[in-house]
């Protein structure tokens, strides 16, 4: 019995087997063994116009011998068994948008047959030239706007984790100066102290954007660190007194602003109580940004030591903020962390002062600003990025351009024609 039923599941197989067969459609040699055509074509497209041959070809005209040369070119870089064909169109709009495509040129070396892929690619004429000339700060008003960076050698910084404040104003020099007409690095406090005098020579003093590079503490010069050594908070109250003067938008780039001074001569033997010597807090912390915001207002001083920031953790940029990444080309990450947004109700309500808000306020906190632009309408604006540290360069670089928003200017120089489509058809003859 064991024999017979053996059997009969070997019928049985053999029988489904023959029936799977007959119907069965199996896939040519090319399609179960050939190459990856869509692929091959698009790379091909790819070192052909790394090397330069089809922009060089591609606008030429078709009694060029230089089409001879692309179609040696294009032989040699394919398999033996796989033909082509390459066609390069023309490309117009009209006033409706409307895109047609024109036959320039074709070269191929056979007959495609039924199965074959194709992949296009845009090339652009080796004779055009694009340029994007940015617009200067103050140039659509008629005003020369000096920007300048605190790079004080004599300073220390904090909440700048990974920098110093000489190595982040280089990264803000890169960024901004081809925005500004004149910019200038201001490389000692005391060289500071002649900005804050008016006896500064370089740059227009006037209108100014000023960078403290140094994050939570401020270079304080000798001068300025003696006359207010009773009360240190007093010379932040000087700083925004200067800022209203001058017209000046002064830019804090992380953190808490005005939480310390700094100048490592005149404090060389004094550290913040984390072991950054050439710092002071005494009679600082919150009470500088206070003192700021009475001078940038021009009210009486007095000592104010309330705080006036929270935490508001994840912050997203606005979506005004969002399409100026790509029209500056500017990338920070769309989502940061705020430990040290401002209180609106003191800044907005008490203070007056309106602002350029660079992030989306969270709801939970809606009484809070990320990071924003303070524009007093009396003369003088603060940019704040209450951020966590690391400093991210980009962040104040986009508050300051959105604040600004100066106007990029395009240009495409060379021929009418500059862009041309090539399509590459590939197909493969033969079996494996």
């Amino acid at each position: 019995m064991r024999t017979v039923e053996v059997l009969f599941v070997i019928v049985i197989l053999l029988t489904a087997f023959a029936i799977t067969t007959q119907f069965a459609v199996l896939p040519s040699p090319s399609e179960a063994f050939g190459t990856n055509l869509r692929g091959l074509s698009q790379s091909t497209l790819e070192i052909l116009d790394a090397k330069g041959v089809l922009s060089e070809t591609v606008f030429k005209d078709i009694s060029d011998p230089a089409w001879a040369e692309l179609q040696k070119a294009l032989s040699a870089s394919l398999p033996l068994n796989v033909v082509y064909n390459m066609s390069v169109y023309d490309l117009s709009e009209n006033s409706e948008g409307v895109v047609t495509y024109e036959l320039v040129h074709s070269i191929s070396d056979a007959s495609l047959g039924a199965n074959s892929e194709a992949v296009s690619s845009l090339v652009t004429s080796p004779d055009v030239t694009f340029t994007q000339d940015p617009q200067k700060v103050g140039e659509s008003t008629g005003q020369n706007i000096t920007l300048y960076i605190l790079n004080c050698s004599d300073a220390n910084g904090w909440w700048v984790t990974g920098y110093t404040g000489q190595t982040l104003a280089t990264e803000f020099y890169n960024f901004l100066s081809p925005y500004f007409t004149t910019t200038v690095l201001i490389n000692t406090t005391a060289q500071l102290g002649s900005l804050l005098d008016g006896t500064f020579s370089e740059g227009n003093i006037q209108n100014a954007v000023v960078i403290n590079t140094f994050g939570e503490a401020v270079p304080i010069p000798s001068s300025y660190a003696a006359n207010y050594s009773g009360d240190l908070a007093e010379y932040c109250y000087v700083l925004g007194q200067k800022v209203n003067n001058y017209n000046w938008n002064w830019v804090s780039i992380v953190g808490y602003p005005f939480y310390y001074v700094t100048n490592v001569n005149y404090f060389s033997s004094v550290d913040n109580g984390w072991g950054i010597y050439g710092m002071e807090d005494d009679n600082v912390k919150q009470a500088g940004l206070n003192a700021f915001l009475q001078g940038l207002n021009d009210v009486p001083y007095s000592h104010n030591s309330n705080g006036i920031t929270k935490a508001v953790n994840v912050v997203y940029f606005s979506s005004e903020a969002l399409e100026l990444f790509n029209y500056y080309g500017v990338y920070p990450n769309d989502y940061q962390t705020s430990s040290r947004a401002l209180s609106k109700s003191v800044l907005l309500d008490t203070y007056g002062l309106s602002a350029t808000e660079l992030f989306t306020r969270p709801s939970s906190d809606p009484n809070y600003i990320p990071a924003a632009t303070y524009t007093n309408s009396e003369g003088g604006a603060f940019t704040a990025v209450g951020l966590t540290r690391t400093p991210d360069a980009r962040v104040a670089v986009i508050g300051l351009l959105m604040y600004y928003h100066p106007t990029i200017y395009k240009s495409v120089f060379g021929a009418g024609s500059t862009t041309r489509l090539v399509t590459l058809q590939l197909s493969q003859q033969g079996g494996a």
